[in-house]
């Protein structure tokens, strides 16, 4: 019995698309070969998206898995696998889609709400299976449906709540479905209408005025707003005009105002009832007539002297009856200056400001527009002088001017001039400043200023300020007599001169070593400077420089120049003998050793002559030496030896004879009598 897979597939009826609710057929169908024929047991199996939903035993090639009512839920990639006698083989996945959901159920918790309260609602897809989207909707009566979308990933139903505002008296509620297919999205029908009746906690606020509509300055305004309420509970009665609070009452059915209109009463009012979410509003507009203009204030003059006359006029335009008032604006509140029309005064400058003008008719105060009032001190002979404090400033650097006036009203003009040129116009309250950054050799003067203000007694004019124009220090340079050597000492003068420099000038020298050494230090009203070192000394020895500064405060510094101190002529004598001595008895020293080696070498005849002379000469000798063992007369040792060497060997002729030996002391080691 041999057999073999030709093919698994699955196949579905009546179409791979149907209708939600209509019959469905999945068929796994199993194509076999087989040598004979034989009866062969299949097991079948059916996944939907993975998902087992279908197992079955048969001898047949087919395998049928039946959906009487297909809904869209069983929209999916299904797929399907046999077996037989220890073979396998899989069908291909095929894609079924139940096109179209079942309609959404609605339900509401209340049936009748209040306004400020909230409607919960549940949508619920008993037949279909998340993820879900819900749409809910509220439908009001001659209005577009407001919607909420409420996405559900694993229950097949949503909830919501709805606020119930003012205004909604019979609403309507709908919610619908919709799920994601392969080829987008796929909505359910509507569900059905849910009606729910709104009624009103309290009605609209209702606000009038008294006891007339027609209101004057002057008159009493009474305002009353009142509303009808279901429940006497956390209910609150409020009035305002542009925004302000007037008035406010709680758990009472109405609100009372009252008061004196003036013009700025004029204006909307709002009355608004509170209770809890709920708010009812009612607006009012309110003209109050006026009842007499504003008065005008009037000034003789508005800018004058100290001790002038000022008179100021209060009045209105076709109106006379009023009580009238002139005061004086602070920072503290008003000042009263008089109750009257007209003020005259003798001003001073203390009596600068703003003034204003009341009138008072039946209860009712205006208030005039401020006149500013400017009272002018003559201003004082301004200074003018350096702001670094002294009159001076370096070549090439900016000057910077202060011209002030200790007494006078503001503003002040200041002009600066430079010569006859105007160069600046400043106004301030009491000084000024002025930058001269172009400043030349010869500015030496010429500086002044003007100060002047409102008063009539016009320009004062300062003193002409000098300027002192320093010339800072250029090319410092440093000399010295003599030059380069000078003997041990000798003295020697240092000349440090500049090329350019305002006098005084500091000068200063300076010897090099680890650190810098100051060595003199003198001021001169004059380019150069001698200083004269006396005695100088070998230590004196090095590298000498020097500095040169002046107020441009710029310190200047010269080359270097090397002084060698060297020995005096009459020093180098002195040591020239000492060293011709030394020389000399060095000499001494070694004829000393020719000769003896000359004598060793004469043979034994020698030798016999001269050990009888050998002891006396060795106790000479001995005895010559000094007590302390360090130094011996070399010319003793001389004088025995040659006389010796005369008794042995007079043969040797006249050269030995005629032989002329300098002496001299000289340092030697102890001798060794044993040698």
């Amino acid at each position: 019995q041999v057999f073999t897979f030709n093919r698994v597939e699955i196949r579905v009826q009546p179409s791979v698309k149907v209708k939600n609710g209509s019959p469905l057929s999945i068929i796994c169908h199993a194509d076999i070969s087989k040598n004979t024929d034989f009866q062969l047991k299949h097991n079948f199996t059916i996944f939907k998206n993975g998902k087992l939903v279908f197992m079955t035993v048969s001898d047949k090639e087919d395998a049928r898995y039946e959906i009487p009512v297909a809904k869209s839920s069983d929209t999916g990639d299904y797929e399907c696998t046999v077996k037989a006698d220890g073979k396998l083989s899989f069908s291909n996945s095929t894609y079924v889609w139940v096109a179209g959901m079942t309609k959404p159920i609605l339900t509401a918790d209340k049936k009748e709400v209040l306004e400020g309260e909230v409607v919960k609602l549940r949508c619920e897809l008993p037949e279909e299976v998340p993820p879900l989207e819900f749409f809910f909707r509220k439908i009001k009566t001659n209005s577009a449906p407001k919607e909420k979308r409420v996405p559900e990933q694993n229950q097949n139903f949503s909830e919501v709540e709805y606020y119930i505002e003012e205004g909604d008296n019979i609403l309507q509620f709908d919610c619908f479905g919709k799920r994601q297919v392969r080829s987008g999205w796929e909505s359910s029908p509507h569900s059905n209408k849910t009606l729910v009746t709104v009624k009103e906690p309290f009605i609209k606020p209702t606000l009038i005025t008294g006891p007339s509509s027609n209101v004057t300055e002057g008159d009493q305004i009474e305002f009353e707003c009142s509303t009808v309420v279901a429940q006497m509970r956390d209910i609150e009665i409020i009035l305002q005009k542009n925004r302000t609070i007037l008035n406010s009452v709680r758990d009472k059915k109405f609100l009372k105002y009252s008061t004196v209109a003036t013009q700025e009463d004029s204006g909307e009012y709002l009355c608004k009832v509170e209770q809890g979410a709920v708010s009812k509003t009612t607006k009012l507009n309110v003209f109050v007539s006026e009842l007499f203009p504003k008065p005008t204030l009037s000034a003789s003059m508005t800018k004058l002297d100290e001790s002038k006359d000022l008179i100021l006029g209060c009045n209105i335009n076709g109106f006379r009856r009023a009580n009238f008032s002139i005061v004086r604006k602070s920072s503290r509140g008003d000042i009263l200056l008089k109750n009257s029309r007209v003020l005259a005064m003798k001003v001073n400058v203390n009596d600068t400001g703003s003034y204003t003008c009341k009138a008072e008719v039946k209860g009712i105060v205006k208030e005039s527009k401020p006149v500013r009032i400017n009272v002018y001190a003559p201003v004082s002979k301004p200074t003018l002088s350096v702001v670094s404090g002294s009159p001076e400033v370096v070549l090439g650097k900016p000057l910077q001017l202060i011209c002030h006036s200790v007494m006078g009203t503001p503003p002040i003009t200041f002009t600066f001039y430079k010569g006859d040129e105007v160069k600046k116009n400043v106004t301030n309250d009491t000084y000024a400043m002025f930058l001269d950054e172009d400043i030349g050799l010869n500015d030496n003067g010429g500086y002044k200023c003007d100060a002047r203000n409102n008063h009539s007694s016009g320009v004062k004019t300062s003193n002409i300020l000098n300027v002192t124009v320093i010339v800072p220090i250029r090319d410092a340079s440093l000399g010295s007599v003599p030059y380069g050597e000078v003997e041990v000492g000798s003295d020697t003068a240092f000349l440090c001169s500049v090329k350019e420099g305002s006098w005084p000038i500091d000068f200063k020298f300076f010897k090099k070593t680890d650190h810098e050494v100051l060595l003199h230090e003198v001021r001169e009203y004059s380019d150069r400077t001698i200083w004269h070192k006396k005695t100088m000394k070998r230590k004196d020895t090095g590298t000498y420089y020097c500095m040169a500064s002046n107020r441009a405060s710029t310190d200047v510094r010269s080359h270097p120049i090397t002084i060698s101190v060297i020995l005096a002529a009459w020093q180098k004598g002195v040591i020239a003998a000492f060293v011709l001595t030394a020389i000399a008895g060095a000499g001494a020293v070694i004829l000393w050793w020719f000769l003896r080696k000359k004598k060793k070498a004469k043979g034994p005849s020698m030798e016999m002559s001269g050990s009888a002379l050998a002891p006396n000469l060795t106790s000479e000798k001995l005895t010559r030496q000094p007590s302390d063992g360090n130094y011996y007369s070399g010319s003793g040792y001389i004088e025995d030896n040659e006389n010796h060497m005369k008794s042995t060997d007079e043969s040797k002729g006249p050269d030995l004879e005629s032989a002329e030996v300098d002496y001299t002391e000289v340092e030697v080691s102890t001798l060794d009598p044993h040698r």
